[in-house]
Formats: C-alpha cells, structure tokens, sequence
C-alpha cells in the first residue's frame, strides 16, 4: 500500500477529482491510501435529489460548496476539522460492500487513541452509539474505493443547519436530537490534538512505521495534476453534475401572506424546470400564466429564478406581493 499527498488542497471540486483519478488509473496491482480535507462543503451522494437534501438558504448565506461523489449513500457535511480517508484498490470480487474490511485499520488505530470506537450498522463507526464517521463505496472497470469521513472536532451545529433531515431518520428535526447522534471525536479524547498530529497517528499506524518520513508514498506528477484539473472541471464544477443529476422531482410550496395565499407547484427535471403552476386567492391583474410560463425551462437555483424574475413586474400578477417573497417560494 502506497499513500497519496493531495498536497493540502481543500476544494473538494479537486478532491473528488483525484480520488476519481486515482480510481481510474491506480489500484490493479496495489492499494493507495488518500486523505484529504475540504473547507465547509455538502458532500451529495451519486444517487440523491440535491435540493432535498440541502438548506439552500443557509449555504447560500454561508458561500457552502454542494458537489455530487461519485459514490453512493447519504449527504455528509465536511470542514476543516473532518479527514476524509479513501483506500483505492482492485476490485476482487469479496471487497465491495466489505466496509468491516478497510474500517478495521482506522477502528484500530482509534481504539489505540483511547477512543471506543467501533463498526456501527452496515457502514458507521460509532463511540456509545454515537456516530463519527460515514463511509461509502464505489466500484468501476475492475477498481473501487472504500471512503469515509473522521469528524475530529468538526461544528456539528454548522452540519445541523447546511443539511435538511428527513423525519425517517430523525424524528425530531431540532439541533438537539441531531447533536445526540452525532459526536466527534476530540469527546474522547483525553487531550485535544491537532489536524496534523492526527493524520501522522494514522498514518504511522496504518503503515506499521515509527515515522511518518518511512510511509511509502505515490508523488503525483505534473501529468496527474494536469488530468485532475481537468476531471475537476469536466464534472465537480458543473452545475449539471451536482444539481442536474437529480432524480426529477416535483416541488410544492405555499403560504399566507398579507397580500394572499400562494401555492406554487414545480415538475423538475434534471434540475430544470419542465412545467410551473401557480394557485391561491391573490388577487393579481395579469393572467398568471404568463408568470408561470417565465419559469418554464430555467435551473430550479435561485440566481436562475432571480434571472429570470428580473424584468417581471410580479404585484402585476400577484397583487401586493413582491418579487422576493415570491421568490422565498420558488427557492
């Protein structure tokens, strides 16, 4: 096994993309180790609705990255304080859906640490049934990846608001309940340690060595870093990837303003608007199927609907109801 050095990089529009290249041109013969860290971000699964999953208000508010993995399972939240960790091998046949396998090292590695933590489920590692890490997969042309994350002392009350919870995991939707699940793993730890001296304790352990100067390592090349960047933009920077790759969707949203009652109900398909219906008890001059056809064939995002509302005399068609408040609807 040889570790990779992503070379402190914390775009995870570039991360992904590394891992995603690694995938496709290592792993046959030996196994590569990855870590990286990603400055505040949503990390979508491959098979998820990503305006479900987010608060578009606050990570808009917040400048928040939302990119689409490769992998698939459920949305996480990543900052500076989170090591995500990525074991790139082949694809034997007996590995895939095996996380017991590449979590046992780092469960390890963590008990060593004086950290109880063990396998929770099918893919969490847990301390006393509270979560610290999500893990996923992903399997291609006879390579996969086993990736997790490690919330060392990541703001979980920052995870709270960036990401929605479903009621099916959560029944209760407050701070609370969500900070009862989830923990950290500086709460086990006698003493606070540093991003660094955490990566090197994994590191040396992992690799069975004395010094983090001894662990076998890959250098990418200027060519990798070349054919990164442009994985990178190819795919993690497109809006069509992260936002259009959404399974379509209908979206619904009312509410009682002074002025009205509006219903607004969206058909999306890959995250474009396809059809656009408005009903209430306002009371407009237009015909309000003028406004529902200017929404028609635009991205369901909010600079989109900004666009195209901005010409648009909205109380036009909706009476003392303005254009942002319409907009609150609609995004």
């Amino acid at each position: 096994m040889k570790f990779i050095d992503n070379k402190g990089i914390t775009d995870p529009m570039v991360n992904l993309a590394i891992e995603e290249y690694i995938l496709e041109n290592f792993g046959e013969k030996d196994t590569y180790l990855l870590f990286y860290i990603n400055k505040p971000s949503i990390i979508i699964g491959r098979n998820q609705n990503t305006i479900e999953e987010i608060n578009t208000d606050y990570i808009d508010e917040k400048g928040i990255k939302v990119v689409r993995r490769l992998s698939g399972g459920g949305a996480v939240y990543h900052d500076e304080q989170n090591l995500n960790f990525s074991f790139i091998t082949k694809d034997d046949g007996e590995s895939f859906q095996n996380f017991a396998k590449f979590l046992k090292p780092i469960i390890k590695v963590l008990n060593n640490m004086g950290v109880p933590a063990e396998l929770q489920g099918r893919n969490d590692v847990a301390v006393n049934g509270r979560k610290i890490s999500g893990n996923a997969m992903f399997s291609t042309k006879g390579r996969m990846f086993s990736h997790g994350t490690l919330m060392l002392d990541s703001e979980v009350e920052e995870l709270t608001r960036a990401l929605k919870v479903k009621k099916e995991k959560i029944e209760s939707k407050g701070i609370k309940s969500i900070r009862s699940r989830v923990a950290t793993i500086s709460e086990f730890l006698e003493e606070k340690i540093s991003m660094e001296e955490f990566k090197e304790t994994i590191l040396k352990n992992v690799f069975e060595v004395d010094d983090v100067k001894d662990v076998p390592q890959y250098e990418l090349t200027e060519e990798d870093w070349e054919r990164i960047y442009e994985i990178s933009e190819n795919r993690y920077q497109k809006w069509e990837w992260n936002y259009g790759k959404s399974p379509s969707y209908n979206a619904q949203e009312s509410h009682k303003f002074p002025a009205g009652l509006v219903d607004v109900r969206l058909d999306v398909q890959k995250g474009i608007i396809k059809n656009c219906k408005i009903y209430g008890d306002f009371f407009g001059v237009g015909d309000v199927k003028e406004l529902e056809e200017k929404l028609v064939g635009i991205r369901h995002e909010r600079q989109a609907i900004e666009d195209a509302l901005k010409e648009i005399e909205v109380p036009h068609y909706l009476g003392k109801i303005s254009r942002e408040e319409f907009l609150s609807l609609l995004y």
